[in-house]
């Protein structure tokens, strides 16, 4: 499943797999949650060019054990880099995706060095 995230004239695609297999309400906060977090790593790399959100769920709803564990593998593709997120797992679906995408942030952070300070005053 693909959504397609107009600006400016072009066209951002942000790819799911593994969203199908999820129920609606949760569809809908997974793909909410990913084009919030696909603007903030527009301002943090200034050329990507596609997101890839992959979603499974394991645990079953018998018997004992009635939660759902969910993982996400996120991937943030630039023509120079590629930041890949895994294991982010979590029983909660929402907290699973903050993870996820707060940790490809702090690798984009980390190697192209986007959280510049301002400079001293006294040097």
């Amino acid at each position: 499943m693909k959504k397609e995230v107009p600006k400016y004239g072009a066209t951002e695609v942000i790819q799911f797999a593994g969203v199908r297999e999820l129920e609606p309400g949760e569809q809908d906060t997974v793909q909410s949650l990913s084009t919030e977090y696909f603007e903030k790593i527009k301002r943090e790399m200034h050329n990507v060019t596609n997101v890839v959100v992959h979603v499974t769920t394991g645990g079953k709803l018998e018997g004992k054990e009635k939660r759902r564990r969910y993982t996400l593998h996120v991937r943030a593709v630039s023509p120079g880099f590629v930041f890949e997120s895994s294991k982010n797992d979590d029983y909660e679906l929402p907290r699973a995706v903050h993870k996820s995408f707060e940790e490809i942030l702090s690798q984009i952070q980390h190697r192209l060095r986007t959280d510049v300070t301002r400079p001293k005053p006294y040097q």
